[in-house]
């Protein structure tokens, strides 16, 4: 089995953390072995505490003057 390392920023992480969880949440029971691998990698994710902790906030843009 092969692993991979991925580096994310924190808006990153805060993205992948919440699209799984809205996956999980999406699907039925009969889904059992994607929701184990779904829920195994959500455990290899920092807390919820501190992914709630990451602010995403909007990308600045240059205003013309």
């Amino acid at each position: 089995m092969h692993t991979f390392h991925l580096e994310l920023t924190p808006s990153e992480l805060k993205l992948t953390h919440t699209a799984l969880r809205a996956l999980l949440a999406d699907l039925g029971h009969e889904d059992h072995d994607l929701m184990d691998i779904i829920r195994a990698t959500l455990a290899k994710l920092p807390p919820p505490q501190d992914i709630a902790a990451i602010r995403l906030d909007p990308p600045r843009y240059p205003t013309m003057t």
